[in-house]
């Protein structure tokens, strides 16, 4: 004989919803909705290119503080700052906007190089085996032939 379940599970939420119910949940989401927010009105105003290395970091009495991916990005952007300062002002959500921060935090991943490593041919690789051959330090050698081995792995 089975006996019914007792518990019924209520219905699956949306994560959002779930989020919005607790107190200090909800705070840090709706921070986080509005820096989304002043993200997309900052990029509205940045070159393409400089989009991906701009980020809002905090917008709070006056003062927008931007983080940079590099050095690069940041000189480009302070050469820009009275213009992005002047069009940032005349938005609603920048009304009261002063100055405009920046500080430089490379990204926590590098990002990927494109392209690829160089191939080693195999007349080069013949060439330092050959090279190899005549070098009397073992150490030196030994290296050589590990360069000229790495030809052979890619056949």
């Amino acid at each position: 004989m089975r006996t019914p379940m007792a518990y019924k599970p209520s219905p699956a939420q949306p994560p959002s919803a779930l989020l919005r119910q607790v107190r200090p949940l909800r705070l840090l989401l709706n921070q986080a909705e509005r820096l989304e927010h002043l993200q997309r009105l900052l990029e509205s105003q940045l070159q393409p290119a400089a989009r991906e290395h701009c980020h809002v970091a905090s917008w709070r009495d006056g003062t927008l503080l931007l983080v940079v991916t590099d050095g690069h990005w940041a000189t480009r952007l302070r050469y820009q700052q009275k213009r992005l300062l002047a069009a940032l002002q005349a938005m609603e959500a920048f009304g009261n906007l002063r100055r405009i921060l920046y500080k430089v935090q490379p990204p926590l991943v590098p990002a990927k190089r494109g392209g690829h490593a160089a191939e080693l041919s195999t007349s080069a690789a013949a060439s330092l085996r050959d090279t190899a051959e005549g070098i009397a330090d073992p150490k030196l050698r030994a290296a050589l032939e590990r360069l000229a081995a790495h030809a052979g792995d890619k056949q």
